[in-house]
């Protein structure tokens, strides 16, 4: 069997990335295909030496810094690869992958990250951070979303199967694409993250400083919490608004950028860490239970795939119910009175790793081919 597998672009080792790996892993005979590939040299070892097939995107003035403002052509040149010759197509998704041609006899499988983001629910969102809600250039990319809404919803009948990186996910494909889905999980690497039982007295929240991440409530609530320690990972274009709720707080340490290594001391050291965002799934909260750390998260999106809250038996976290200081004070006093058990939270966490996602995707392809032969 000849097996294809497309990704959306290559410029970083990331999340996607990480399926993309995995994928590579349990099907090491399939070509790799990509819109663009920009990925630097340091970080290629995990396409195992594979060469990538690009479009034209990867030949356009200045894409390498910019391919993403060649959005409105991606519909154009993922259509363009040829797949004809192969059986199996895997594709990677959270723009336009999905959109590859297949015809019959081939069996299409798309893990889908997401629908385009930026082309539905939050599309509002995404101009209003932009800055672009007025204009000529707001009128001119509220006309190339609506034009990429049309075709993400049209695309998305082309594979055969469709998978959801989480039950939430598979409720916005419900929505925006209509089309049922199958949850996998995607792979997290719990073994990076030991678990380690004994816990100092902080709190940790570790994230990308960007508006949606909601660090600046977490900030706030603990400003406001003074007999309980917060400590704050992370940099990006949000921090001076984190900087400005923390308010030099002396319970609340900003510690920006730290490696790995110390990230994952943090992370299993804290005697829990705090989400505030909606998230697609949520890889950190998985490593976090890993380190055997309980979870306080915002009870919407991939966490509620992930932290199992009481009155279940083994609680591994807890979920609070409003984006608001208020709500994230009142789960931290919970959190006192709630014992959590740092092996139970481990096993919890082994339900995410890549040997579990590699195993669930070779069961959907099994079952689809198994399909297509009756």
């Amino acid at each position: 069997m000849k097996v294809a597998i497309v990704h959306e672009w290559l410029d970083t080792y990331a999340g996607s990335e990480r399926v993309l790996e995995q994928l590579i892993a349990e099907w090491p005979e399939a070509d790799l295909f990509a819109v663009c590939d920009f990925l630097p040299e340091k970080e290629r070892g995990f396409l195992r030496g594979k060469t990538v097939t690009t479009t034209f995107i990867q030949r356009l003035p200045l894409a390498r810094k910019h391919f993403r403002k060649f959005l409105g052509l991606m519909p154009v040149a993922i259509e363009q690869l040829d797949l004809s010759g192969y059986d199996l197509v895997l594709s990677s998704s959270h723009a336009v992958a999905k959109g590859v041609l297949t015809g019959p006899g081939q069996l299409h499988v798309s893990y889908v990250h997401s629908p385009m983001r930026y082309a539905w629910d939050l599309q509002h969102q995404y101009l209003r951070e932009a800055g672009m809600e007025r204009g000529l250039k707001g009128l001119y990319t509220r006309n190339l979303l609506h034009k990429m809404r049309l075709w993400d919803r049209a695309s998305a009948l082309n594979p055969d199967v469709v998978v959801a990186n989480s039950t939430y996910i598979g409720e916005r494909i419900r929505k925006a694409w209509r089309r049922e889905s199958i949850v996998v999980h995607p792979p997290v690497d719990v073994q990076r993250f030991a678990l380690r039982a004994e816990k100092e007295d902080y709190f940790l929240v570790a994230s990308r400083m960007v508006p949606y991440k909601r660090i600046e409530l977490i900030a706030e609530a603990f400003r406001r919490m003074p007999g309980r320690r917060l400590v704050v990972v992370g940099d990006g274009p949000n921090a001076p608004k984190v900087r400005e709720a923390a308010a030099g707080a002396p319970n609340v340490e900003l510690r920006g950028r730290v490696g790995t290594e110390e990230l994952v001391r943090l992370t299993q050291g804290a005697r829990a860490c705090v989400f505030a965002a909606e998230e697609d799934f949520g890889i950190a909260t998985v490593e976090a239970q890993a380190c055997g750390t309980p979870v306080i998260a915002f009870g919407k999106g991939g966490a509620r795939d992930i932290v199992i809250p009481p009155p279940h038996d083994g609680p591994t976290g807890l979920f609070f119910a409003d984006q608001t200081a208020e709500a994230i004070i009142a789960a931290v006093e919970c959190f006192e009175t709630t014992e959590f058990v740092p092996q139970v939270c481990r096993s919890n966490a082994e339900r995410f790793s890549p040997e579990a996602f590699r195993s669930a995707m070779r069961r959907v392809v099994q079952g689809a081919l198994e399909g297509q032969s009756r």
